[in-house]
């Protein structure tokens, strides 16, 4: 997933531009990593901890390719095969490590995409729930991030803001509406209290009306259930 992200397009505006990799994960995952993207060509710029565990354990030529990062690589858009790597130190709680890396992104990143990789479900909900961008993945690619993988059609933008559009934008992304009202000579005070009724259609409150067949049943429903929650 990360040799997808970085290497399928990489001047596309969904492929990755920085890895944060947990510390605990150094020699374990970062390795191989490394040399899959090395294979593909990719500069790697590195934080101190990520270099220096690199060069202890890839071969002489990959590792001589390893590359000082500066503050400015962690908020630059390569749009090229050079990938920036932070480590995100060790911590007495996955939950505060994630915390960290969220707000590394919040602070640094596009807020367009970004993707967590963990087995951890708690871990990956709390870091989609965190990161401020258009599109927030678990277990794939930042290249899916795409109008047309999310079936909308040929994508015609992408949008980091939010309104009126955000993410993979297609044609109905850009749509705004006219309202065209046909009348014949109402007005508003013409409805409302003992007046003329609104045409409008009653929406389940809660799962309240999916046992409720009229509205006698509803309010019985509505009163056992204040009941039940000691607000009646």
């Amino acid at each position: 997933m990360i040799v997808d992200s970085k290497t399928s397009y990489p001047a596309a505006c969904n492929s990755l531009e920085t890895l944060l990799v947990d510390e605990d994960a150094l020699t374990t995952s970062l390795p191989a990593v490394a040399e899959a993207l090395s294979s593909k060509g990719v500069s790697l710029r590195c934080d101190q901890k990520s270099k220096t565990v690199l060069a202890s354990v890839l071969d002489r030529h990959q590792a001589a390719l390893l590359q000082d990062a500066s503050e400015e690589d962690y908020k630059t858009e390569f749009l090229d095969l050079i990938l920036a790597v932070k480590t995100v130190p060790k911590t007495s709680t996955s939950e505060t490590a994630v915390d960290l890396a969220v707000a590394h992104i919040n602070e640094h990143g596009s807020h367009h995409t970004d993707a967590i990789l963990t087995q951890d479900k708690a871990i990956a909900q709390r870091f989609q729930e965190g990161v401020d961008s258009a599109g927030v993945f678990w277990n794939t690619s930042t290249r899916m991030a795409d109008g047309q993988r999310f079936g909308f059609g040929t994508e015609v933008g992408i949008s980091t803001n939010k309104i009126h559009a955000r993410g993979p934008v297609g044609l109905e992304g850009l749509t705004i509406y006219k309202w065209k009202i046909n009348g014949e000579g109402q007005t508003s005070l013409d409805y409302g209290s003992g007046g003329k009724q609104w045409k409008h259609q009653k929406l389940p409150i809660a799962d309240h009306g999916a046992y409720a067949r009229n509205e006698d049943e509803l309010e019985v429903l509505r009163k056992f259930r204040a009941s039940q929650n000691g607000t009646a």
